[in-house]
């Protein structure tokens, strides 16, 4: 029993030695490979993490990217615009945007094109409320001013040149 245990001794020394051989050869290739190197020079200064605060580094949510896009290019105005034309039922509510439909809004003139010539009349009386609304909802200076505009009907003017008269209904006869 006793040259057991001096087998094993041996084969645990053994083990060791080869393991420190192959660290030792692991070390001398090391040494090798960044002796044909330069040497790295640490820099004075450390580098920064971002830390438990929020920074650029990290991700940002897409509305802000956006917005941030938007104001580096100049388009904001543009989008403040589109904003009013595009939620135009829940700025003013279903009761006035079923009757009204926004045409047109170029600086800070917003134009409304009434479904009959008694919606026209109302939306000319709620202007100031329509107008506080809008404010409230997308800014103080985007829409400064309302015109109203009833509704339209057909034309019989085609093309640039026009004759007075009748038009086309003194053919008709």
């Amino acid at each position: 029993m006793t040259a057991d245990r001096g087998r094993g001794s041996d084969l645990a020394r053994e083990a060791l030695r080869a393991a420190r051989e192959a660290s030792a050869e692991r070390a001398a290739k090391r040494t090798a490979e960044m002796q044909g190197r330069k040497p790295v020079k640490a820099r004075g200064r450390r580098r920064r993490w971002s830390g438990p605060g929020p920074d650029d580094r990290d991700p940002q949510p897409f509305g802000r990217l956006v917005s941030r896009v938007a104001l580096d290019r100049g388009w904001s105005p543009r989008l403040t615009d589109a904003t009013v034309l595009g939620r135009w039922h829940q700025l003013v509510g279903a009761d006035i945007a079923d009757h009204c439909t926004p045409l047109s809004l170029r600086d800070g003139e917003l134009v409304l094109q009434a479904e009959s010539t008694a919606w026209a009349t109302q939306l000319r009386t709620l202007q100031r409320q329509l107008l506080g609304r809008l404010a409230g909802a997308v800014g103080r200076d985007v829409v400064r001013r309302i015109r109203v505009v009833g509704p339209s009907g057909p034309s019989w003017r085609h093309g640039p040149r026009h004759v007075r008269g009748r038009g086309p209904r003194d053919t008709y006869g």
